[in-house]
């Protein structure tokens, strides 16, 4: 059961969290840490739910959304969740392309193309991601892991940090910022996704899928939590050793030529092979979300080669137009926040009918807390339209 959390985790520990993390970090200190904890409770909920979706009915979301809404309303889900899927690919293509150019000085368009061959590599390995997939993932995972806990032991005393704990916020900008991290935290395209890997066929016993349940719950909590940690420590560690410099620029190569002026070379480039583990990983668990996607919304599936090629145009071409890598990443990361209310919302309507889930239907306090997460994001993506229109 932990195989499927592994990989849906690794979209909780992605380029666009190295950016938003980074930068909240070096910008405000300690301060926005109460938000990536925030973020992550909500995160493991929502995974929860999904994953029940998949056990008790045998579907994952998007064949329920075809099944059991209204067409056209099925297609614009259908549509919104593939501009979700590009904005994913945007920060895992960018973000692998700045890892290569920061360890080899290759230039960032010959670097995402081999990202997206690196990826597309990876998804071949096995159908569906399933064992060999889910193993290759986990490396990934353990080089990021392996990055961030020597630059964490390099950085030394993290004094100050608790302090970030306490809910606050410092004017508008620092809302944009939270709001990107509950993106980049809370990924709309892994909800899908999650309810795919975790379904269970319909007819079996629901003792069976009570078993099911209880055991990936327990691996979600798990995978989850690692990735929590990894990104309280991007932020702690812009914290300590960025926050207050005034030297280092806000952006990707800002941060990995901040890291080593800090703490060392051996810490830029820890930071450097962390990134690129991320962005490589990321990668194929976004076209493998992307297939799931269209596969359960239209009922149809294209090769892996071509999506992965109409998937790599957007961030060619932001890095053909010469945009700010981080600041797209940050971006991406917003426009994800704004996709996660269309996969929630159907989420919560599905496990909260006992005609669609049987005897696993959610209880009513869980509902509750489903409807009060929906409207907290809701809310923030309100607020940053009014504060865009005034």
């Amino acid at each position: 059961m932990l195989g499927p959390s592994l990989v849906v985790s690794v979209a909780y520990m992605d380029p666009g969290n190295f950016a938003t993390n980074m930068t909240a970090g070096t910008r405000y200190g300690p301060l926005l840490l109460w938000v990536i904890g925030f973020a992550n409770v909500m995160a493991v909920f929502v995974q929860y739910l999904a994953c029940k979706l998949g056990v008790a009915t045998g579907r994952d979301l998007p064949e329920l959304c075809r099944e059991r809404v209204p067409r056209p309303v099925a297609r614009g889900l259908w549509v919104q969740a593939e501009l979700v899927a590009m904005a994913t690919d945007l920060a895992e293509f960018v973000g692998g392309a700045v890892a290569l150019h920061l360890l080899f000085g290759m230039p960032l368009l010959p670097a995402a193309v081999v990202v997206a061959g690196s990826s597309l590599l990876l998804l071949t390995l096995a159908p569906e991601g399933r064992r060999r997939f889910e193993t290759v993932t986990a490396v990934l995972l353990l080089v990021i892991l392996a990055g961030f806990a020597y630059q964490s032991l390099a950085a030394g005393s993290w004094t100050g940090a608790l302090q970030g704990m306490r809910p606050r916020l410092q004017g508008t900008d620092s809302l944009l910022l939270t709001t990107g991290i509950i993106g980049a935290t809370v990924m709309p395209h892994v909800i899908y996704l999650h309810s795919s890997l975790s379904r269970v066929p319909a007819d079996r016993p629901l003792e069976r899928k009570r078993r099911a349940l209880r055991a990936h719950r327990t691996a979600i909590v798990m995978a989850l939590g690692l990735a929590g940690l990894v990104n309280a420590a991007m932020l702690v560690l812009a914290a300590s050793t960025l926050h207050g410099s005034g030297s280092t620029a806000e952006t990707l190569d800002g941060f990995h030529r901040g890291l080593g002026d800090a703490l060392g070379p051996g810490a830029a480039v820890a930071f450097a092979l962390a990134l690129l583990a991320s962005g490589l990983a990321s990668a194929g668990v976004g076209t493998f979300a992307g297939q799931v996607i269209m596969r359960g919304f239209l009922r149809r599936q294209v090769p892996l080669t071509l999506r992965r090629i109409l998937t790599m145009t957007p961030p060619l071409a932001v890095l053909a137009l010469g945009t700010d890598p981080t600041r797209a990443l940050v971006l991406s990361q917003v426009v994800l926040s704004f996709g996660i209310p269309f996969a929630l919302v159907p989420l919560l309507l599905f496990t909260a009918r006992r005609s669609v889930m049987g005897p696993l239907v959610n209880r009513r306090t869980t509902t509750v807390a489903a409807v009060l997460v929906c409207a907290v994001v809701v809310g923030l993506n309100l607020f940053l339209v009014g504060q865009a229109l005034l």
